[in-house]
């Protein structure tokens, strides 16, 4: 295969990108009684850092940027594979704790 090939090949792979802007935990009973207009309280604040996923792991960190109607995020730091590793390993013990 020509690096031109694997060039295109790469261009082709869809990757889901998601921003966590911030988190909390509550019954699901709360959750199922939510109804439209809903607030949901998370535990950030608008000059937190937020976490940016690319198919669910953590590939980088941003900051919002609010300019009229549009919402941005611009990267202020990549994260290193040692770190995604480590989360990948917190993540699987706490899957694990949920199903005892």
């Amino acid at each position: 295969m020509s690096g031109e090939e694997r060039t295109n090949t790469v261009d082709s792979v869809d990757v889901e990108i998601s921003v966590v802007i911030g988190k909390t935990r509550m019954p699901i009973h709360h959750l199922l009684r939510m109804g439209r207009g809903a607030v949901i309280e998370l535990n950030s604040n608008e000059n937190d850092e937020v976490e940016i996923l690319a198919n669910d792991f953590p590939v980088a960190r941003g900051q919002v940027i609010v300019q009229g109607k549009r919402i941005q995020v611009e990267i202020t730091s990549l994260i290193r594979r040692p770190e995604v590793e480590r989360f990948l390993a917190g993540h699987a013990k706490a899957e694990a704790g949920a199903e005892d």
